[in-house]
């Protein structure tokens, strides 16, 4: 792979990274308001990102099948649905929302809430994955502009992420090394899952627009069953609207201008 890959590949995980470095940075927790702007302002991005680096792409590269060619996008979003839906089942889980209570919380909470931004994370870094698999084997209509527009689109919003999951931990007593530690740990599955999703798409050329459709699908479930219900729940509900409109702004400009 070359150096735009990797690029790419590592980009949303610097974003996760210096967001968990806010415990250096900020007080113990993030107020609610603050919260919700932030996770209003990752669902945009993620939606806006769905459809014009995925969704999108997609349908452009199955353009040969005529009347058919939404075939390849509706199977890939609704498979990339129901993988998450079942991560979301086996896995121990727990909103981002919730806090650990107190310094003595259990291992097994702060566990749970790593597992959940871990689980948010699976989708983002097949997102970069696929789309770069796309761009290197020139079958998509997949620019490298507009890869790098996604990866610096799922960067923005990881840094609120990387935020959101350290802060509530520092919250309940646990050292501000222990908790930038964890944040970071939970983007490492970003750049993993990307290597695969290369490996897998760019061993299969024929399955890419499934697979871009497979990583908007999971993208859009991480939004629907987690970041909107977070960011419209009680009070400040205006403001995540309002953050998630310009996130959605944003990465369209991104998209559109870089691709």
């Amino acid at each position: 792979m070359n150096a735009q890959v990797w690029t790419g590949i590592l980009l949303p995980f610097a974003g996760t990274s210096l967001g968990a470095a806010m415990v250096f940075v900020l007080k113990e927790r993030i107020s609610d308001g603050v919260q919700k702007i932030l996770t209003g302002f990752a669902a945009g991005v993620m939606v806006a990102a769905s459809f014009w680096s995925l969704l999108q792409p997609s349908l452009e590269a199955s353009e040969h099948m005529g009347k058919l060619s939404f075939i390849p996008a509706a199977v890939g979003f609704l498979i990339g649905i129901a993988f998450l839906l079942f991560l979301d089942t086996v896995t121990p889980h727990m909103h981002m929302d919730e806090k650990p209570e107190g310094p003595k919380s259990s291992l097994k909470r702060t566990t749970k809430l790593i597992l959940a931004v871990t689980l948010h994370n699976i989708p983002e870094g097949m997102a970069v994955g696929v789309v770069y698999a796309g761009w290197v084997a020139g079958e998509t209509g997949v620019s490298q502009a507009a890869a790098l527009a996604l990866a610096l689109g799922i960067a923005l919003q990881n840094f609120p992420e990387g935020a959101i999951v350290s802060m509530p931990l520092l919250a309940a007593g646990m050292p501000k090394g222990k908790t930038f530690l964890y944040g970071v740990l939970s983007g490492v599955v970003e750049p993993a899952a990307a290597l695969l999703t290369i490996a897998a798409a760019g061993a299969v050329v024929s399955v890419l627009p499934y697979t871009l459709a497979f990583a908007a699908g999971a993208m859009f479930y991480v939004v629907v069953e987690e970041l909107i219900p977070e960011m419209s729940e009680g009070k400040h509900s205006n403001s995540g609207t309002v953050a998630f409109s310009l996130g959605f702004v944003l990465m369209m400009v991104l998209d559109v201008a870089l691709g």
